[in-house]
């Protein structure tokens, strides 16, 4: 199956979730990542803030908890330049507020830009994995090209509605491949080969 075909199929199964299946599933998957994910070292993190329409995992459980619990903990959100087509990296928090970008994402409408290369640990969207850390997108490139830019001790964490795909993912050059992907049932820690992580190095 084409990475179109399986991105096809894993929208219209994420569609037929009821809106009380993902609070549950994203209550799950907030109490595993605070459970099993080594916050210890993290200075500042990166979330996607979620697309409700398209049933995606609700990450305000996770960093609203962040605010609450570990405000030594510095958020950042994205935000997409349209000119450039560069996805920004904005602070966020409690008080900033969020505006509708052009498809309807909510995103920060201020607030201090940094790099990736600053970043400890970065949330990823997703719709299926495998279980080598390649993960199925919206196919846009956005995350591809933003992980790129982070540190290799950067922790890129994707969040799953359901467990790795029973067969490798087509990927591409550009894909960067997830240290963890955290589900409602456990934490994967993908089988990414020494060849792997060095031609992604280099």
């Amino acid at each position: 199956m084409t990475k179109d075909e399986l991105r096809k199929e894993l929208l219209a199964r994420r569609r037929g979730l009821s809106s009380g299946e993902i609070v549950a599933i994203s209550q799950k998957v907030a109490e595993r990542f605070f459970a099993e994910v080594d916050l210890g070292a993290v200075g500042r993190l990166h979330t996607f803030i979620r697309i409700a329409k398209f049933n995606e995992i609700d990450t305000s459980m996770i960093y609203m908890r962040l605010w609450r619990d570990r405000p030594q903990i510095a958020t950042f959100a994205p935000r997409i330049d349209h000119e450039t087509g560069i996805m920004e990296n904005v602070a966020f928090d409690e008080q900033t507020p969020l505006v509708e970008g052009r498809w309807g994402i909510r995103e920060p409408a201020s607030g201090e830009i940094i790099s990736p290369e600053k970043l400890d640990l970065v949330l990823v969207p997703m719709l299926g994995f495998d279980h080598f850390g390649h993960r199925v997108g919206y196919g846009k490139g956005f995350y591809d090209r933003f992980l790129r830019q982070t540190r290799l001790d950067c922790l890129k964490v994707g969040l799953c509605h359901w467990a790795p795909l029973g067969d490798p993912i087509e990927t591409h050059e550009a894909d960067v491949p997830l240290d963890l992907v955290v589900t409602p049932d456990s934490v994967f820690r993908p089988e990414t080969s020494v060849k792997e992580l060095n031609d992604w190095s280099n």
